[in-house]
């Protein structure tokens, strides 16, 4: 996996020094919350209108850091190098603008216990309403996404609850 990660890094390094202004795309991620219990919120992720991964957030909780998802609205993101995270040693997203929070990221995780009102990625929903599976896959397809499609320089979210 370590593998995988640094080659999701050498790419876009690559990328980013290749590429001009003219050159960026813009991605346009969709998170369509529709699923929603006491103890998560599910949804599915798109980029451009490609389904991309499911989701799995902490429930509405008046926007507390660290207990809540992240309100619907409209945010910019940015890829996030695992040399600039203290706790994250692959290649993310980092959200942007979140009123009264900071360091929300998509990331690994497949329970509510793994995300303090950041976004999880998975390839499936479990049975289980709380939780999504194969995260260890989806979030790396996420990141190839922006990077083999030039996507990685303007990243807009839309968030919107079913």
């Amino acid at each position: 996996m370590k593998g995988v990660l640094n080659c999701l890094l050498q790419r876009f390094i690559k990328i980013k020094k290749s590429m001009s202004e003219k050159e960026s795309i813009k991605a346009n991620l969709l998170l369509i919350r529709d699923t929603f219990t006491s103890k998560s919120i599910i949804g599915k992720l798109y980029c451009n209108g490609e389904f991309i991964a499911h989701t799995l957030e902490l429930p509405w909780r008046d926007n507390q850091k660290s207990v809540s998802c992240v309100p619907e609205g409209r945010y910019r993101c940015r890829v996030r190098l695992a040399r600039e995270s203290a706790t994250r040693d692959y290649v993310h997203l980092l959200v942007q603008d979140v009123p009264n929070r900071s360091y929300i990221l998509f990331h690994y995780g497949n329970f509510p216990s793994d995300t303090r009102g950041c976004i999880l990625t998975g390839t499936h929903r479990a049975q289980s309403p709380n939780k999504i599976l194969e995260s260890r896959i989806a979030h790396p397809y996420l990141m190839n996404h922006l990077l083999d499609n030039h996507l990685s320089e303007r990243i807009e979210l839309v968030i919107k609850n079913r």
